[in-house]
Order: structure tokens, then sequence, then C-alpha cells
């Protein structure tokens, strides 16, 4: 074949660009009717039957916001890591290239709940509980039940003991 790396513009896009089982062909039509405005959050997500607005392929899978509006494509802001710093890059992707992100769902969930738990107690003058997100408790303990041991096939009266994991501290063999 060729020599050396390949350095085109979709190299190694041979699954990052395929489309899944049985969802091969044009898209359908509700993925141009689709609404958008600007500051919404869009997903990046390359549909490789279309090729015209298609983004580089670093871009497929990220998250974005709706900056601009053109007829047939859209803006995306998206951050991107160049050596030690985050910078904002604006580009323009087809509407086919383009769903629109779930990742704010959870953000106004979170905020609605607690304007009204705030709402609730300011009417009837109780403090709330904590509003702020905290990370999860430790598992509680448990008891591990032993069952009785089983020597060739047969039960036996004396109950297996739970043997005691630790790290096998480091030998050297010389």
């Amino acid at each position: 074949m060729g020599c050396g790396r390949a350095r085109g513009v979709r190299r190694n896009t041979r699954d990052m660009f395929s489309k899944k089982f049985g969802m091969k062909g044009l898209p359908s039509m509700s993925t141009y009717l689709a609404p958008y405005k600007v500051g919404d959050y869009v997903d990046i997500v390359v549909n490789g039957a279309i090729h015209k607005g298609m983004p580089y392929r670093y871009y497929h899978g990220r998250t974005g916001k709706v900056w601009n509006i053109t007829k047939s494509a859209l803006g995306v802001m998206v951050n991107k890591k160049v050596r030690g710093r985050i910078i904002s890059k604006r580009l323009h992707v087809r509407v086919e290239h383009v769903q629109s992100s779930r990742c704010i769902e959870e953000f106004k969930r979170r905020v609605a709940y607690n304007e009204k738990a705030k709402a609730e107690a300011k009417k009837t003058g109780k403090r709330t509980e904590v509003l702020k997100r905290l990370p999860k408790d430790p598992k509680p303990g448990y008891i591990v039940r032993v069952r009785k041991a089983i020597v060739d096939g047969k039960k036996t009266k004396e109950k297996v003991q739970p043997a005691v994991m630790c790290a096998v501290p480091y030998e050297l063999l010389a």
C-alpha cells in the first residue's frame, strides 16, 4: 500500500463515521425540521452518508453551544484543549451532523427542585435541607453469611471460616 502514516483529513474514521446496523441511508426529514435556537446545546455526531458540511473528526461526539444559524447549518462553539490551554473554537456544521443535547436536562431539573424547595421553606418558615449535590456515602457494612462446607459432594456439619483478603507482601527472590 502507501508508505508511511496516512495524513488525510478523514484518516482513522472507518468505524467512527460508519453507520449502525440497520441505520444505513439518508437521514429522515425530522433531522432537517428540528428547531434550534441560539444558545442551545448540541452534540456533534457525524453522519457518514452526508459529505457536505462534515466537521473534522476531532469534533465528533463533542458538545457545543449554538452561536449562529444559517440556512442549512449551525454555528457551534466547542472547547478544544490545545497544549496547556482551552480554546473556544467556532465552526459551522450542517444540521445533518448535529443533534440537540441532553446535557443540561439534569441541571434544569435540579434548579427547578431547588427553587420549589426554597419557596416551600419560605412559606413554612423552616430551614431547607442542603440543596447542594453531595458525594455518595461509603457503602454500609454487612455480615457475610457462610454456608456449610461441601466435601466430595456432601455437606459437612462444620462451617467454613471466611477468609481474610489482604495484600501479599512483596518478596525479593534472589
